[in-house]
């Protein structure tokens, strides 16, 4: 008797429990990236993040549900049934709250994939999970009974005194906020501080924007101070940007010559080297009659600015083989000295001058 009472009272509950397991795994691997293929086939473009957000959720609630089935066949007291039933209410709306927060992600980081310049920040990404969740949790306690009014109250109250607190933190928070919303500074943008530091925008987060330099150093800067900075965007207004070279040769050189040849050579460069762009005109303007040559500046392009160290390296080394080739001299600096054989002091001579 006791054995058919523990096989119906709790082996039926455990046994439908498994089997929901069960199945929702197999709806999971199954089912669910048929459903993605399909969605594949018919060219939705964002059901990468769609289904990547229901990853998990749909077993917790098959189990859930097969919990709550067995609460039918379980012997348990009206308290031990509402406390299950309050248990798996809750349960249900946190994992809502986290599918929720999934898609409200996943919906910005498509926007941010397809809308250039607007990537997803961390600082972005946890202030949308903070809200959502925030709210989730207000739902979840006035679900089960919990009254949230006091809580609120609460926290209105004790709000002044936090953020009094954490002025510096909410300074950085506010400040990371401006940033993103201004789009003056964007992940992948390379920027230089008029301190001197530089280099690719990784990521803003709560408190700092984090840069990391071309050789692969991280600048830890704290929001306020980007946001009073003043600094230059080598991405903005777009990516390609013109970069000088300045130049010289000497005063006997033919200067319609030295122009042919050094725009010859930067149109090889716009097209051969990579991270030139190819439809460019190079162009070049003299403007400096020098102590020992003449200046002149060529203008290139690059399609970003990282790509300005091969494309001087380039240029440079192929420029000099040519002007060689060409017999266009590049002067050497030389600065006129005077050697002082004699430190002594001699009063010059004058004749036949009267004395006073």
């Amino acid at each position: 008797m006791n054995t058919l009472f523990y096989l119906v009272n709790i082996g039926l509950p455990l046994l439908l429990i498994l089997a929901t397991f069960l199945f929702s795994f197999y709806f999971e691997q199954r089912i669910l990236n048929k459903l993605q293929k399909i969605a594949n086939r018919t060219g939705w473009s964002n059901n990468e993040f769609f289904f990547k957000s229901f990853r998990g959720i749909f077993i917790l609630w098959f189990v859930l549900l097969g919990i709550w089935s067995a609460t039918f066949l379980l012997p348990l007291s009206p308290q031990g049934n509402r406390f299950f039933q309050k248990f798996l209410l809750a349960t249900f709306l946190g994992s809502g709250t986290l599918l929720f927060s999934r898609l409200a992600v996943s919906l910005i980081k498509f926007y941010g994939s397809r809308e250039e310049g607007s990537p997803l920040t961390s600082l972005f990404e946890n202030l949308t999970r903070l809200i959502v969740f925030s709210l989730g949790i207000l739902i979840i306690l006035q679900s089960v009974g919990i009254a949230i009014t006091p809580l609120l109250t609460a926290l209105g109250v004790g709000g002044v005194s936090i953020g009094l607190a954490l002025q510096n933190t909410l300074a950085n928070l506010f400040s990371g906020l401006n940033i993103i919303t201004s789009k003056k500074v964007r992940p992948g943008d390379y920027i230089k501080l008029e301190t001197g530091e530089e280099g690719y925008v990784r990521d803003i987060a709560w408190r700092y924007t984090i840069i990391r330099e071309y050789y692969d150093n991280l600048i830890v800067i704290p929001n306020s101070k980007l946001v009073s900075a003043t600094f230059k965007n080598y991405t903005l207004p777009n990516k390609e940007m013109l970069i000088p070279i300045e130049c010289s040769v000497s005063y006997g050189s033919d200067l319609d010559k030295v122009e042919a040849v050094t725009l010859e050579v930067a149109k090889e460069v716009m097209n051969y080297v990579p991270g030139g762009v190819a439809n460019f005109e190079p162009f070049l303007r003299y403007h400096k009659f020098d102590y020992f040559s003449i200046n002149f500046t060529i203008y290139l392009k690059v399609k970003k600015f990282i790509d300005h160290l091969i494309i001087r390296h380039e240029f440079l080394k192929r420029l000099y083989r040519r002007y060689q080739w060409e017999g266009i001299k590049i002067p050497f600096p030389i600065q006129a000295g005077y050697l002082k054989e004699n430190q002594q002091k001699i009063e010059p001579d004058f004749p036949n001058t009267p004395s006073i």
